[in-house]
């Protein structure tokens, strides 16, 4: 009669043994298709910001080649600066001339610089 309890007991502890593996099974089975489910979505993730990181990257180098360009233009304008200047102070003298010939001034005994030439049409001879 004892061998008979003993083996019930086994019988329900092998019973009970069995339904956790299976309850186990069960939620390991859940938790496989919940971690999958997650890395499924991280990997779409991944691709979206890798093709986001990509556009920002072009949209980087084509920023760039501006601020080189602009660079490059900022640094003919300084470097040719007192140029500019000068040929702007000519032509606003050149236009303050024209304004003045065009009021009636005489600018025909002006000599604004000697010129000597000898024979016909300044040919030398």
């Amino acid at each position: 009669q004892e061998a008979e309890v003993s083996e019930k007991d086994a019988q329900q502890d092998y019973e009970k043994m069995m339904a956790d593996a299976s309850e186990k099974r069960a939620a390991d089975s859940k938790s496989i298709t919940e971690k999958s489910d997650a890395k499924a979505t991280a990997e779409e993730n991944l691709q979206a910001e890798t093709e986001k990181k990509a556009g920002t990257t072009k949209e980087l180098m084509a920023t760039l080649e501006v601020i080189q360009s602009l660079h490059g233009e900022c640094d003919w304008l300084l470097q040719n600066y007192d140029a500019r200047k000068e040929a702007r102070s000519g032509e606003v003298e050149a236009l303050t001339n024209a304004k003045a010939v065009l009021k009636g001034a005489d600018y025909s005994l002006v000599q604004r610089r000697s010129v000597r030439k000898s024979g016909f049409l300044g040919r030398e001879q």
